[in-house]
């Protein structure tokens, strides 16, 4: 009978790790959730740019990675294709809102083991972060499920769905917009950071081809997405 698998313990974690994240609620979110599996204050590396990531591999390599993609100065991408270049063996997870499909496979081509959203609970974090621990490969059920509806062939005689439908968070966040709240009153109102808000929106005005918020309500109310 095979053994169940266990996590490393404290001394056997994989560390330094270095966590690329510049929403300071989500740093101490993940924070803590990274104390929750054993690790130390000093065995974590928290930074909020592209620059200051690359500053600290200046100092010393890092044993793992959870890197957010938007980042101030750039995208997380690069980050991976370099972390993934010095060590082909490290851990990276991605943790971002960004749920785009050329978002998600850049992440992964450029050498991400997983991909997790922000808006999942902790305990669905964790265990994405476990799952890397264990030189496992999770993937956001969300953004599965997307990739398969991608690679699953159209039914005969129908064309294949497009990105113009939004997804059930999205015409949460838009229905909310139309009843005139700012980004930071979603946020607070369906417990996401401003930062998630606005990469919600930001998908919400590419997949219906629109520049502003009141375009995004009225597309939306012409195509029966919200009343």
């Amino acid at each position: 009978m095979a053994e169940p698998m266990h996590l490393p313990t404290e001394s056997m974690l994989p560390g330094p790790l270095l966590v690329v994240e510049d929403e300071p609620l989500i740093s101490k979110r993940l924070a803590g959730i990274l104390r929750g599996l054993g690790y130390t204050e000093d065995a974590l590396i928290f930074t909020a740019s592209l620059a200051a990531a690359r500053a600290r591999l200046e100092e010393h390599p890092v044993a793992m990675a959870l890197v957010d993609l938007g980042l101030p100065d750039g995208s997380g991408i690069d980050l991976i294709h370099q972390l993934r270049a010095a060590d082909p063996g490290m851990g990276i997870l991605v943790i971002s809102a960004w749920s785009t499909e050329d978002a998600i496979l850049a992440a992964l081509r450029a050498g991400a083991n997983g991909y997790v959203l922000k808006e999942r609970d902790d305990l669905e974090v964790t265990l994405s972060i476990r799952s890397v621990l264990r030189g496992g490969a999770p993937i956001d059920p969300f953004i599965a499920r997307r990739i398969i509806a991608e690679l699953l062939p159209a039914p005969s005689g129908k064309e294949a769905p497009t990105e113009s439908v939004l997804s059930p968070r999205e015409i949460q966040i838009l229905k909310l917009v139309a009843d005139g709240m700012t980004n930071r009153e979603i946020a607070e109102a369906i417990f996401l950071s401003r930062y998630t808000v606005e990469c919600h929106i930001k998908n919400i005005y590419r997949k219906l081809a629109v520049p502003s918020r009141t375009r995004a309500v009225s597309e939306a109310r012409a195509r029966g997405l919200i009343l």
